[in-house]
């Protein structure tokens, strides 16, 4: 009997025991499972700091939000000379840069790869001013001087293309008087001196002011669509090098996502003026007010038709001058995937 009783008590301390120990193992599975999740998360790649450069003007008012909020994790600056900004990313002085979409492809082209395009942030931001009321198609421009700023860049492809497929000969049907600089060129509008000119905004807005005979004769991004609807004006862009893409790509996606965010804003927030001229992006908020709607702010990367914008934008370019674009169009990897 005591021999029974013994065998019995042994076989209970066993159930318990074992009872004990599934229990304590269905405990820890899951502290185990979390762990191993942790543990197998990707560790994130991203810069201490990103450099990052805009441009005055209607390239740079996209970032006017992300700049205005200053995040630590990026050294901002705005810059008026588009040339140094070129020599900063040719010398790896800055990771991340807004500029002119053929520059983008020049640069490019001229690197061998050295950097890619992230996003379009600009499309067209060019007007034909005039105050002679003779000026109402592209027709009207034969027999007229054209003031224009741009020589030998994507203002002065742009005109003569425009000039061009409208049956007009840009080298013996008009006059073009190019000059070095959008200021030059708005101060003998503003006086009369000139009465026919090509000026991006936001020059457009602040000649209008000083001369109330000007007016809006041509929006070129309209024209643009009139001679190749299978592609689009698209005159800024952001950059990125690829080194840098390469090693921080998730600064990279970061950046993207702060800079929509920050487009969004400028686009639709009442303040928008307000913050732009605060960083002397544009002269005032009430030109930037104004000039706003005219400058086609815009964002899109490789997920919003990127590659098919800008491709078709440069291939016209190509066709039209291939010094444009860095004598060759850029192959696919020109394009950054944002995945």
């Amino acid at each position: 009997m005591k021999k029974l009783i013994a065998i019995t008590l042994t076989l209970l301390l066993l159930v318990f025991a074992f009872a004990s120990c599934t229990e304590n193992a269905t405990e820890n599975d899951p502290v185990e499972k979390e762990n191993d999740v942790v543990e197998n998360e990707p560790e994130r790649l991203v810069a201490e700091k990103t450099r990052v450069t805009a441009l005055k003007g209607p390239t740079g008012m996209g970032m006017a939000k992300l700049i205005s909020d200053a995040d630590a994790k990026y050294e901002l600056e705005i810059s008026s000379a588009p040339a140094d900004v070129q020599a900063a990313l040719i010398s790896n002085n800055v990771d991340i840069a807004a500029i002119p979409t053929n520059v983008a492809s020049v640069l490019y082209n001229k690197t061998q790869g050295a950097i890619k395009v992230l996003a379009i942030n600009t499309e067209g931001v060019l007007y034909i001013l005039d105050s002679t009321d003779t000026v109402k198609s592209v027709e009207d421009l034969r027999g007229k001087t054209i003031g224009a700023t741009g020589q030998g860049s994507t203002p002065e492809y742009i005109l003569r293309y425009i000039l061009t497929e409208n049956g007009i000969d840009p080298d013996k049907d008009v006059t073009l008087n190019f000059y070095t600089e959008h200021a030059e060129l708005a101060t003998l509008m503003a006086t009369g001196e000139i009465e026919i000119g090509m000026l991006p905004e936001p020059n457009v807005t602040t000649t209008m002011t000083k001369n109330d005979k000007l007016v809006k004769a041509l929006d070129l991004t309209e024209e643009w669509k009139k001679i190749a609807p299978d592609s689009a004006l698209v005159q800024g862009c952001i950059v990125a090098r690829t080194e840098f893409i390469e090693k921080y790509p998730d600064s990279v996606k970061d950046f993207l996502k702060e800079y929509s965010e920050s487009v969004e804003y400028i686009t639709t927030a009442e303040d928008a003026p307000d913050v732009i001229a605060s960083l002397g992006i544009v002269p005032a908020a009430a030109v930037a007010k104004k000039a706003l709607p005219n400058c086609h702010i815009c964002y899109y990367d490789s997920n919003l038709g990127l590659s098919e914008k800008l491709s078709g934008f440069l291939e016209v370019l190509h066709s039209f001058n291939p010094a444009a674009v860095g004598g060759t169009l850029p192959d696919a990897d020109f394009y950054y995937e944002n995945k």
